[in-house]
């Protein structure tokens, strides 16, 4: 092999190997303990939802109203665990990059409160706008859907 093919293909081999490693951390920060997800539905049949974890928002969706294209606007969503066992929010994902989320990495106790907040960057959007972000946790069901809203306008064509 000459030294030119080699030069190319050398510095490929590295970057497959490095993006390989890199996957495999990001899967084992987001992994939860087997030990703390007690899921009722198995197949014995046995249903047992009183000893899980509630996430109960106070308000499952947020009207921004009226605000101009390039701004950034953010909501807390707050919630509290109803339920009689830790709650543990895996991820929270969205619908749009333009909609970055951040949660509580660690448990809520029964009783304690915590809060999603999200940050919506209104840059190169116009119009009415709707974000879903769901909410992935050890709750049944499993996923629980919270909403923002935002009607964008452009400053050089409102009054």
């Amino acid at each position: 092999m000459n030294a030119g093919k080699f030069s190319v293909i050398l510095p490929l081999i590295i970057l497959l190997i490095l993006s390989g490693c890199k996957s495999d951390i990001q899967t084992r920060e987001r992994t939860i303990p087997t030990d703390v997800v007690n899921n009722p539905n198995s197949a014995s049949g046995n249903n047992d939802k009183g000893s899980l974890p509630i996430i109960t928002f106070e308000e499952s969706e947020h009207d921004f109203g009226r605000i101009i294209e390039g701004e950034t606007v953010s909501f807390s969503f707050k919630f509290s665990n109803t339920g009689k066992s830790d709650l543990i929010i895996a991820e929270v994902t969205s619908s749009c990059g333009c909609t970055v989320p951040s949660y509580p990495k660690t448990p809520i106790r029964p009783g304690e409160t915590g809060v999603v907040k999200i940050a919506f960057n209104s840059n190169g959007r116009r119009g009415f706008q709707s974000k879903d972000v769901v909410v992935v946790s050890n709750t049944q069901p499993n996923t629980t859907v919270i909403r923002i809203k935002a009607q964008v306008v452009n400053p050089g064509t409102e009054k």
